[in-house]
């Protein structure tokens, strides 16, 4: 599967996730019942992720920690907040840097309709 096929599904599973539980929640929330949805479609993820990062020869081995990596390639960062800000989308577009991944997905459940809480960012590698 591509990864936009599979971007297609993670944003259903989100979707159904929304409409059953609405807005309101907290993130961790969202998270397991997303996780729960990825796993009904056969979709490989990985759940709070370490990302090392480099600097001046220091090795920091827990700097960042992903929120979902899906089939190895999708990194999907959850909110459930007022607003999404352009800090939140530099952070997930610093995940792909760091990991070399192409696609993330920033989804804040914390709106009416999740198709207006979901946000694609690409990296150009």
């Amino acid at each position: 599967m591509n990864e936009n096929a599979v971007a297609t599904q993670i944003i259903g599973g989100a979707i159904d996730v929304h409409r059953a539980l609405g807005p309101g929640l907290i993130e961790s929330a969202y998270q397991e019942c997303l996780k729960h949805e990825l796993g009904l479609r056969n979709l490989h993820y990985e759940s709070e992720v370490y990302v090392p990062i480099r600097y001046k020869g220091l090795l920091v081995g827990n700097a960042y920690r992903l929120d979902l990596l899906i089939e190895n390639e999708i990194i999907v960062e959850l909110k459930s907040i007022d607003k999404i800000t352009d800090v939140h989308k530099a952070q997930l577009l610093t995940y792909l840097r760091l990991t070399g991944c192409k696609l993330g997905l920033l989804m804040n459940f914390n709106v009416i309709l999740l198709k207006n809480g979901v946000t694609r960012i690409v990296n150009n590698l």
